[in-house]
């Protein structure tokens, strides 16, 4: 199987990407905001999950505020009826990608298919549910990946190859244990997906894919998921693939909130996240719920200054549009990131005795070239480098 190598330079210099999670489940947009994955106990997480699109899983759990909600808001429908009444009527990928870029990203990664099945293109298969057959109508990644690439950008697919609630009908997944032992791993499933990811190396040539969960074992065990990662690699050079296989076919590591955080180091590892608990769409998350520009501006200084990359999750209306609240902190972290981000692209870690910083309480530091950048949470702080390498400040946004 491919192993683990160097990443291309552009992954190398790549400090920000926006995810885009936007489904079915958008449409129904809930979630009950319990926490961050990683701090809320397994055996609570599953029934009070805080992510709105594994909706078609928690409201499958008896008991589960979801299925409470869902019962008393949409009288018990079905799950697959919301791919019926979503139209992305707004939908401006144009406008996405100018807010994308003006928040510093340098890739774009879009759900393709998510744990529910759908997916977003006109994806092969029997009896696929898509978005072209049925709601918006039409391919919902064509246009966007043509304004990322037409911005500059990168543009990456996610897949959920270890999950799809559409091709076999598995009970709700309750626990972390779950996981292994509710989703498809036979070679029908196997091809299923193979297939699909095939057709969007074919159609997108994605600078990466990022599968979620897993994959099935059928495809770890015949060859073919060797096989499909060559042919990936051929089509795309310099495209890498994450860690999320069940296989050591992995160019970085991937960490999710609080969870896996072990994988944050050295400077081959990505940190995910949501601006708040969920990557779908969540009406229940307003300004209290959601980043700032300041906590944003923090994190991806703290992610860069550890080695690492930040993908940032944008969730999406059923519409079309970015919720307001998330559209306030991309664009107010835009002035920060105007100023951070020329001074990332070849950064390299710092030890702690290797820059002095005073008169703060928080800063975080890394070395971009000849000089030594420093991101506090003011912009009068005294600052000194051990080897006289001058020091730039990037104060945090005030707000």
């Amino acid at each position: 199987m491919p192993q683990p190598h160097s990443l291309p330079t552009w992954a190398q210099e790549a400090s920000l990407g926006i995810f885009v999670h936007w489904g079915a489940y958008s449409v129904p947009a809930w979630a009950e905001p319990t926490g961050a994955l990683g701090t809320v106990p397994d055996e609570e997480w599953f029934a009070h999950n805080a992510y709105a699109e594994w909706y078609a899983n928690t409201i499958r759990i008896a008991g589960s505020p979801a299925a409470a909600h869902h019962a008393d808001v949409h009288g018990g429908r079905p799950y697959i009826s919301f791919l019926e009444t979503w139209r992305a009527e707004k939908y401006d990928p144009v406008d996405w990608v100018h807010l994308f870029q003006a928040a510093g990203a340098d890739y774009v990664v879009p759900v393709t298919k998510h744990h529910d099945g759908i997916c977003l293109w006109d994806a092969p298969g029997e009896s696929v549910p898509t978005t072209t057959s049925a709601g918006p109508g039409r391919d919902l990644l064509d246009p966007l990946a043509r304004a990322t690439r037409a911005a500059g950008l990168h543009f990456g697919v996610y897949y959920s190859g270890g999950l799809d609630w559409t091709f076999a009908n598995y009970p709700p997944i309750t626990s972390s244990g779950d996981l292994e032992r509710l989703r498809p791993n036979g070679a029908d499933y196997a091809a299923y997906a193979t297939a699909q990811v095939d057709d969007l190396i074919e159609r997108y040539r994605p600078a990466l894919i990022w599968n979620d969960i897993n994959w099935p074992d059928a495809a770890k065990e015949d060859g073919s998921l060797e096989a499909l990662l060559t042919r990936y690699r051929r089509a795309v050079p310099d495209g890498i693939v994450n860690d999320r296989w069940g296989a050591p076919v992995w160019d970085y590591r991937t960490s999710e909130y609080a969870h896996d955080v072990a994988n944050e180091s050295g400077s081959s590892w990505e940190h995910t996240r949501g601006l708040g608990f969920s990557f779908g769409y969540n009406q229940v998350e307003d300004a209290a719920l959601t980043m700032s520009p300041r906590e944003l501006a923090q994190l991806y200084a703290d992610v860069v200054s550890r080695g690492g990359r930040l993908l940032l999750n944008v969730g999406p209306e059923a519409s079309g549009q970015i919720p307001d609240v998330q559209r306030r902190t991309l664009a107010g972290v835009a002035e920060f990131m105007t100023a951070v981000k020329p001074l990332t692209g070849t950064r390299r870690t710092l030890a702690a005795e290797d820059v002095t910083v005073r008169g703060t309480d928080w800063w975080r530091a890394w070395r971009s070239g000849d000089q030594v950048v420093v991101v506090a949470d003011r912009d009068d702080v005294d600052t000194r480098a051990r080897d006289g390498r001058p020091v730039t400040v990037v104060p945090l946004p005030s707000v």
